[in-house]
């Protein structure tokens, strides 16, 4: 039996993050995540020193799924996620005049 997977927009700070629905729980955008909070226009950039440094430098386990989420032109690429626990945790790691 095929799973209908779920795409949504989620709004915060008036800006897009990406979510939708696997293993019955809403997993996020990291990207979108680190965008909103830190305002940075290289996020991909940013989450790859932040992934570098905390969980593959000291071995930390991975708190990130890769997803098939929509981006800007309409094609779904593997996009890094975080269920809604996970998104805290990472929220809380991020340094941000936001938080």
């Amino acid at each position: 039996m095929t799973q209908k997977i779920t795409t949504k927009i989620a709004i915060f700070q008036r800006k897009e993050i990406r979510k939708t629905i696997h293993l019955d729980e809403w997993w996020f955008s990291i990207i979108d995540i680190i965008e909103v909070l830190t305002e940075t226009k290289r996020p991909r950039k940013y989450w790859g020193k932040i992934k570098q440094r905390e969980f593959l430098d000291i071995k930390l386990s991975q708190i990130w799924v890769q997803l098939k989420l929509e981006s800007i032109d309409g094609k779904k690429y593997a996009t890094d996620c975080v269920n809604t626990k996970n998104a805290f945790r990472l929220i809380q790691s991020i340094p941000s005049k936001k938080s």
